[in-house]
């Protein structure tokens, strides 16, 4: 299971199609900010997600705060976090990794770069081998 935190529908959208072409079984739960995306995590009691995919620029708490949170809590910090975000600053790269982030993927125009992308992956590929 994978978590989409991001406040564009489109962007959320394209990344589940691409996740479900690259995995027929996966399966996908969504949070329009990095402030609901904490209260569902924290609230519930079942599985927690294999990978959760983080936009940066949300309103009410941005990417970079959420990543922050996530990694403070002991039940969620060790949940693989995938930096999804416009944003190709290296800058911006840098410091998201180093709060934490596994990895940093760029939105794609194209659904075939993003597939490829996300099956080059070492990170999804024991939740796609399902």
């Amino acid at each position: 299971m994978y978590y989409v935190v991001d406040d564009d529908v489109d962007d959320r959208q394209f990344l589940i199609e691409a996740l479900a072409e690259i995995d027929m079984s996966a399966q996908c739960l969504t949070a329009c900010n990095g402030q609901e995306a904490i209260a569902f995590l924290n609230l519930t009691d079942s599985s927690k997600p294999d990978a959760i995919f983080l936009d940066l620029n949300m309103p009410r708490m941005n990417g970079k705060q959420c990543l922050a949170e996530l990694k403070k809590s002991p039940a969620l910090k060790n949940i693989p976090v995938i930096i999804y975000s416009t944003s190709s600053d290296e800058q911006e790269m840098a410091e998201t990794l180093k709060l934490g982030a596994a990895y940093f993927l760029t939105k794609k125009i194209r659904f075939g770069d993003l597939c490829t992308e996300l099956l080059s992956m070492n990170l999804l590929s024991p939740a796609m081998s399902r």
